[in-house]
């Protein structure tokens, strides 16, 4: 019964594609609240027209979550949600049709209202792992860019994350650079960026993050107790470690005095911070990677972090997110700035603004702006590397750019990293992709005989 339903469900969709109700906007992005006298008779908006085959693509996803629904609770939690992950690769292909900046608006819709899976499966226990005092169920985050906002933090850690990096986040809100922005280079499984920290500000997202983190923490209060060991179990508002990433605004004279703004604003609401000094369509950001400026740079947020009272946890994490276009001195200079100060960690990398060879015939690499996704892996990789051998292991290495598996993933803690992130290979994949890379991650480490994440991080470098 129900999997006729839900047949029936997406062939009037794909063949009734104007049917709908009168009361109900188009316009999935914006809405307005009629004031004043009688609103007029509504208006019938002229709309873009989606290929039939996207269509098609939509309808049959609905239609067989509508169907799957049904049946519920007849199959146990776990089943259930390995179906639903599984049932959300139906709707990739519909999001490949849309221009790239509408996907992703659309993407952070769903996940903001709810309308993404929720993983209900435990992480391999081998994925465990304790980082700045704190317990992440896995070690596999999704990078600062993706909910730039702070908008869907609840359904982006529910997709089994372990933990989520808002932002970046400016003092001023700013609309960043003018559209297109975003280029896709699907074959090679990469991005091209110049979104220029496009960002609603930190007061908005201040008051964002406050009631989802009080929201959080009053429905898991009881998970974030302190253990015998004095790690916490997840974040500070529960399961799910979320991350801060701010940036300056591309109109300030002074850098040190955005991030100030950020750290006193935001720095409440996460479990570590990051200074983003590495996006390359900012003009100017990237020179705050020198020595002195850098130097300069993190003594004044750390300070400005520190003057602040913080509960018996202390206060966030600070983090610096540095490029994958750097010289051998300019590594070199980083790496003694952080250990120097004792930065608590380093993002490595940002996007790049080098073309590698698997690109360069694909012509919208010409396109200005940063590069993301598989053809980063191996250059961000060498730098990831490179900074743990400086570092000595002493500072906890986020490895950043390229990942698509949970063998790139595996690549990155062998190579020095504690945690990871991804994200052109999110947008590319879709949330099935989540627990993939986890389980793969997994097999990776016990195929090598190791027996924790710790084992593994920095061996190739040994």
């Amino acid at each position: 019964m129900a999997t006729r339903l839900a047949l029936k469900f997406a062939r009037n969709c794909s063949l009734n594609r104007n049917v709908r109700p009168s009361n109900v906007s188009r316009n999935c992005f914006c809405s307005e609240a009629s004031t004043g006298s009688a609103a007029p008779p509504p208006t019938r908006h002229k709309v873009p027209h989606f290929p039939k085959k996207g269509r098609l693509f939509t309808a049959a996803g609905i239609g067989l979550l509508i169907g799957g629904g049904a049946y519920a609770s007849t199959v146990d939690e776990a089943t259930f949600c390995g179906w639903l992950f599984s049932a959300t690769k139906l709707v990739n292909p519909f999001f490949a049709l849309l221009d790239p900046e509408a996907a992703h608006r659309l993407a952070v819709t769903a996940a903001a209202r709810g309308w993404v899976p929720v993983e209900k499966r435990p992480d391999p226990a081998i994925l465990e792992i304790e980082v700045w005092g704190r317990r992440f169920s896995n070690p596999v985050g999704l990078a600062a860019g993706f909910d730039k906002n702070a908008e869907a933090v609840e359904g982006l850690l529910g997709l089994g994350f372990g933990f989520v990096e808002v932002g970046s986040v400016t003092p001023v809100p700013q609309e960043g650079n003018p559209e297109p922005r975003i280029f896709r280079l699907s074959n090679e499984g990469a991005i091209i960026n110049r979104c220029g920290f496009n960002s609603e500000g930190i007061v908005a997202v201040a008051k964002r993050l406050g009631a989802q983190h009080g929201k959080r923490k009053l429905e898991t209060s009881s998970s974030t107790s302190l253990s015998g060991d004095d790690v916490v179990q997840g974040g500070k508002a529960g399961p799910g470690i979320l991350g801060v990433n701010l940036g300056k605004n591309k109109s300030s004279e002074d850098a040190a005095s955005d991030y100030v703004q950020g750290v006193h604003t935001l720095s409440q609401y996460a479990d570590y911070l990051v200074i983003n000094i590495s996006s390359p369509n900012t003009p100017g950001l990237r020179q705050l990677q020198g020595r002195k400026q850098l130097k300069d740079l993190v003594k004044k947020v750390q300070a400005a972090r520190d003057e602040m009272q913080w509960a018996e946890d202390g206060p966030p994490p600070l983090i610096v997110k540095i490029a994958p276009d750097l010289s051998k001195q300019d590594i070199e200079d980083i790496a003694a700035v952080a250990l120097a100060l004792r930065v608590d960690g380093l993002i490595i990398s940002n996007t790049t603004i080098q073309r590698p060879e698997a690109v360069k015939g694909n012509p919208v690499a010409e396109e200005t702006g940063g590069l993301s996704g598989k053809p980063l892996l191996s250059l961000s990789t060498d730098i990831l590397k490179d900074m743990y051998i400086l570092t000595k292991g002493k500072i906890p290495l986020i490895g950043c750019g390229g990942i698509s598996s949970g063998e790139d993933a595996y690549k990155k803690i062998r190579a020095g990293a504690t945690l990871v992130q991804l994200y052109t290979t999110f947008a590319y994949g879709g949330h099935a992709l989540i627990p993939t890379i986890k389980a793969e991650l997994a097999e990776c480490l016990e195929k090598d005989g190791f027996k924790s994440i710790y084992e593994a991080v920095g061996v190739d470098c040994r």
